[in-house]
């Protein structure tokens, strides 16, 4: 079989990771206008109220747990599928999809039920600053949200496995339901059923997604099947890699949930005020960061597959470099003009003047990451292909300690921009040692 955007057994570095970033990025920009309109409109309603911080606190541990065991099973399945698809051909292939989907559906339906279970004593731990109606307000919530853990899973998994067919455009264009349900509820049915709305035009949202997610796994050729096929040894090579993994997810993942959680201590509206501050920085990551990964991915575990280093170390330095080139100034400017695209886009309806001079210094804080987030992504797709999830693991390990310290010195000083600011911080610690990582593992390869 022919590599991945190859016609000669050897994998390109440059043209056809560019049309992927090009397709995830043009729906990247679609998705994200209209999570923009969204957002207008979730201000406009919710404003920085204590219905809006009890939905966020509500929906952190159902996106753990989709991160857990949806996304971390993407980054231990695809460097697998895609050498077993190469060496094996595309039938076991598919029987190997087959036993992990069906294995991940399992995880993800098995966590929403304990959590479920243990919502009220769950919650306390994470939302210490809330009172006890605000708590049980939380707790409905997160119940209500549970069915996302699933649907999101699935959609997010049936989305990579396309994009190793090259199906690139489509499987980002179909994240655009989320925003465009939740936007659609909160707009017609926020003023009658209150913070609610948010949480059925999440469900149905991510709904539509898995559906056409679904929908596209299956025009590639792999038919969406929960079916096992017995224990193989590349599931053993899968679940060797997915613990380490989901070890760093749970670590990275702590780490917005301490964050959270220590806004919820704050004054009323900080949790709210810190997620407002870093919409706009989501967007950028998204776009960029977002696009990259999962362009570069596929490309990257071929040539790792084919023992191809010197395409790898070109692709990686190639796409390194074009990263830092393009996210330093939009960094730059966003942290210079945070205040008037705070104003000139979230400040209407119950969102006033003085929640912008709130929320802006949050968003100049988190803007302070964004070169080093992007840039680091290439390095962490280079090591999750090379199969170095212990490093991956240990990162995780040093940035949540950071995370913690410089949240309970920074807070003191800046309060909910100390947070931010925090997170940028150990984002510059992650940039550092996965770029050592990455080149340190590359030249040890060369080496044999």
């Amino acid at each position: 079989m022919a590599a991945i955007g190859s016609t000669d057994g050897r994998v390109k570095s440059g043209s056809p990771v560019m049309r992927a970033a090009l397709l995830v990025t043009a729906a990247g920009v679609v998705l994200k206008v209209v999570a923009v309109g969204k957002e207008l409109v979730v201000a406009a309603v919710y404003g920085r109220s204590g219905e809006l911080d009890a939905f966020l606190i509500a929906f952190l541990i159902p996106g753990l747990l989709v991160n857990l065991f949806g996304e971390t099973a993407n980054q231990a399945l695809i460097p697998t599928l895609v050498r077993v698809r190469e060496g094996c051909g595309k039938a076991q292939a598919k029987r190997l999809l087959e036993s992990v989907q069906t294995a991940m559906v399992g995880l993800l339906v098995a966590g929403a039920c304990v959590v479920g279970a243990g919502a009220r004593w769950i919650l306390p731990l994470v939302a210490t600053g809330f009172d006890g109606a605000k708590m049980q307000l939380a707790a409905e919530l997160m119940v209500g949200l549970l069915p996302v853990v699933m649907l999101a899973g699935v959609a997010s998994n049936s989305a990579a496995v396309a994009n190793t067919e090259e199906r690139f455009g489509w499987p980002a264009l179909a994240q655009v339901t989320v925003p465009m349900w939740v936007g659609l509820m909160a707009w017609q049915l926020g003023g009658r059923y209150g913070i609610w709305a948010l949480v059925w035009g999440t469900v149905l949202g991510t709904l539509a997604q898995c559906v056409v997610t679904v929908y596209l796994q299956g025009r590639s050729g792999y038919a969406f099947r929960l079916r096992w096929n017995g224990w193989t040894r590349e599931m053993g090579e899968i679940a060797g890699q997915y613990g380490p993994l989901l070890l760093g997810s749970v670590v990275a993942n702590a780490g917005l949930v301490v964050d959270q959680g220590m806004a919820a201590s704050l004054k009323p509206g900080s949790v709210a005020t810190l997620v407002y501050g870093n919409r706009f920085v989501s967007v950028v990551v998204t776009l960029l960061a977002g696009a990259v990964a999962t362009a570069i991915t596929p490309y990257l575990s071929e040539a790792v597959a084919r023992r191809q280093w010197t395409e790898c170390r070109a692709m990686v330095r190639r796409w390194a470099g074009a990263m830092a080139m393009v996210s330093v100034p939009i960094a730059v400017a966003m942290i210079a003009g945070s205040r008037l695209l705070v104003a000139g886009t979230l400040q209407h309806g119950v969102f006033h003047a003085a929640d912008t001079l709130e929320v802006a210094p949050v968003q100049a804080m988190y803007a302070v990451q964004l070169p080093f987030f992007v840039v680091s992504r290439v390095y962490y797709r280079h090591l999750l292909a090379m199969r170095r999830t212990k490093v991956i693991l240990a990162c995780g390990m040093v940035n949540l300690v950071l995370d913690v310290v410089l949240n309970l010195v920074l807070m003191r000083w800046m309060g909910v921009a100390g947070i931010a600011l925090a997170t940028s911080l150990w984002t510059v610690s992650t940039f550092f040692f996965l770029m050592y990582w990455s080149g340190r593992v590359m030249r040890e390869e060369e080496a044999r």
